[in-house]
């Protein structure tokens, strides 16, 4: 399978990879306008317009964008992350044509009834409000603020509620035309595609927009670090941690990455063993690195009782000190193994691989190959995850998010000096 990548006049990026043997492809559109594109009036603006994409357009009403997918058997949806918003097609190869009229009809023909903006605008306060009373959620959104403080890498996709209610049609047509430039699109798809084709739609669709820069570009992200303890009485502890990582580019990226993976990437690893196998100390735990384009950010979560949170918190610590001084080669091996059949697994589904061609795209501005990708992991050595891990552990970034009965928990400060003795 050969990547493809086709840059129109106006800065247009179209990304294609063929499987053969598929008869469905996915496509989409992904835009290089997320919630780090966002000025702190705009905090939610991104998903809101993502939101709305699906309310209608100039030719189609909201029912006819789903009608006109589902007829021919196909899924349309969207996303939004802190990078990136996306809207994408599952749809057989004979519709792809079809789901590119589509998409570019939502993407370029916004008509932001209002009517249909008060409509989505409470079901965005209702998916906020599901995700305050879901603690193993929005445990998540206190640790990234905590991370990046003052950012706005660190402030929560969805929005305040404040901000959500504030939120006119002028705002979205406005945060269209200062981000929605051919220059931050990418159009990718992978599975039953014909490249020259799928260039000449592109070419239909959006060659004719002229290109302009972003007028809000993501500022540079510093990992900062603290604190976030929210005491209430719920039937479980939730605690976060998280440490500075490496970006997407950093050669360390797969050091991280098997590092997590060792330490809580599933039942055989460290933390599962040590904390829940052997001790009984909670149900869920696990670890896990995501990374952006500038910074990266490694996360443990586990949930456990008010009364074994702080044995739980020391444990944790100790558990991932003494892992950057004696992990053994099969665990790294393990670790390698589980993100090697991870990746290639994920990537035998058509959308997991247009996916992938848009992040690194948009990232790197090229798609190494798979076995360049699968090379670069086979040559992480044992010494390399401990080296990485002892490096982590040793920067002072670090951030702490707890949720429910938490009294009992250590302090922040209190596991910096743990990780120090």
């Amino acid at each position: 399978m050969t990547v493809e990548i086709h840059t129109l006049s106006n800065g247009f990026r179209v990304v294609c990879e063929v499987m053969p043997g598929l008869k469905s492809a996915a496509l989409g559109i992904w835009v290089d306008a997320g919630g780090r594109h966002e000025r702190a009036d705009q905090n939610g603006i991104a998903h809101f317009l993502e939101h709305m994409a699906f309310k209608g357009t100039a030719r189609r009403s909201a029912l006819q964008i789903a009608e006109a997918i589902e007829d021919v058997g196909g899924y349309i949806n969207a996303y939004t992350s802190r990078e990136m918003t996306a809207y994408y097609a599952r749809v057989l190869e004979q519709d792809v044509p079809l789901a590119m009229d589509v998409i570019a009809d939502i993407l370029l023909n916004p008509v932001f009834d209002t009517r249909e903006i008060e409509v989505e605008r409470g079901v965005i306060l209702q998916e906020i409000g599901q995700a305050l009373d879901t603690p193993d959620d929005i445990i998540f959104d206190w640790l990234q603020e905590q991370a990046y403080p003052g950012q706005p890498i660190g402030r929560p996709i969805l929005g305040p509620a404040e901000r959500v209610n504030a939120f006119t049609r002028d705002d979205l047509a406005g945060f269209v035309q200062d981000q929605y430039g051919p220059e931050q699109m990418i159009l990718a798809a992978a599975g039953a595609v014909d490249p020259q084709e799928l260039v000449k739609l592109a070419e239909a669709h959006f060659g004719h927009l002229p290109a302009r820069a972003p007028a809000n570009k993501a500022t540079p992200a510093r990992f900062g670090g603290g604190e976030a303890r929210h005491d209430k009485p719920l039937e479980q502890a939730h605690f976060a941690l998280a440490f500075e990582g490496p970006d997407y580019c950093a050669d360390r990226i797969y050091a991280a990455q098997i590092y997590a993976i060792a330490m809580g990437g599933g039942m055989s690893s460290r933390l599962f063993q040590d904390l829940r196998e052997n001790r009984g100390l909670c149900y869920t735990i696990f670890a896990q690195t995501g990374a952006y384009s500038d910074t990266g950010m490694m996360t443990l979560y586990a949930g456990t009782s008010g009364e074994q949170l702080g044995a739980l918190a020391e444990l944790t610590v100790d558990t991932m000190k003494r892992a950057a001084e004696d992990m053994s080669a099969q665990e790294v091996a393990r670790a390698r193994a589980q993100m090697k059949a991870g990746m290639l697994m994920g990537l035998e589904c058509p959308a997991n691989r247009a996916e992938r061609l848009a992040r690194l795209l948009s990232i790197w501005g090229k798609v190494p190959s798979l076995e360049e990708t699968t090379r670069r992991i086979d040559a992480v050595t044992t010494g390399d995850v401990r080296d990485f891990g002892a490096e982590m552990l040793g920067r002072a970034g670090t951030a702490m998010a707890l949720y429910g009965p938490v009294g009992g928990a250590p302090s922040l400060e209190t596991l910096r000096e743990r990780l120090a003795a």
